[in-house]
């Protein structure tokens, strides 16, 4: 099942940066980027979370007690989670979402400022592959790249 979830949340973050990458930047096309893929991998990360972390609760405990995880908040805890085939897969959708939330604010915030696609392709590509790389380069370059008609 994580597998099959791990292909899909995948194909549908691919579907929503070939969009953002190649399609024209009218509203309606980012508004299926936003709320298309971006809507799509964050309902499939709660659901994927709730699964996951759904045995936390103790029938036992008295009512209103919160859930007792089976991971200590450290390096090592962390570690530990992300050895179920789950938790990996929640974490990446994670990220799958972010990155391509990220993506597109980058695009929405080079269009106001003017700068061509070709322009924008890179810091895409590289928010893409590395995240927070590509949107720290672009929170650089933007410094230099025309000025937003709305206020930041």
């Amino acid at each position: 099942m994580w597998q099959l979830l791990f292909d899909v949340t995948n194909i549908l973050a691919l579907i929503g940066w070939g969009m953002l990458i190649l399609l024209p930047r009218r509203e309606g096309v980012l508004h299926v980027v936003l709320y298309g893929a971006i809507g799509l991998l964050c309902a499939c990360y709660v659901v994927m979370l709730v699964s996951l972390t759904g045995n936390l609760v103790d029938p036992v405990a008295a009512p209103g007690t919160p859930p007792q995880p089976d991971f200590e908040y450290s390096v090592q805890g962390l570690m530990a989670m992300f050895r179920s085939e789950g938790a990996i897969v929640v974490g990446w959708t994670h990220y799958l979402a972010f990155d391509l939330f990220a993506g597109l604010w980058i695009a929405r915030d080079a269009d106001k400022r003017g700068a061509g696609r070709l322009i924008q392709v890179p810091f895409l590509l590289a928010t893409f592959m590395a995240g927070p790389a590509g949107l720290l380069a672009w929170l650089i370059a933007r410094t230099f790249v025309g000025k937003a008609d709305a206020a930041d």
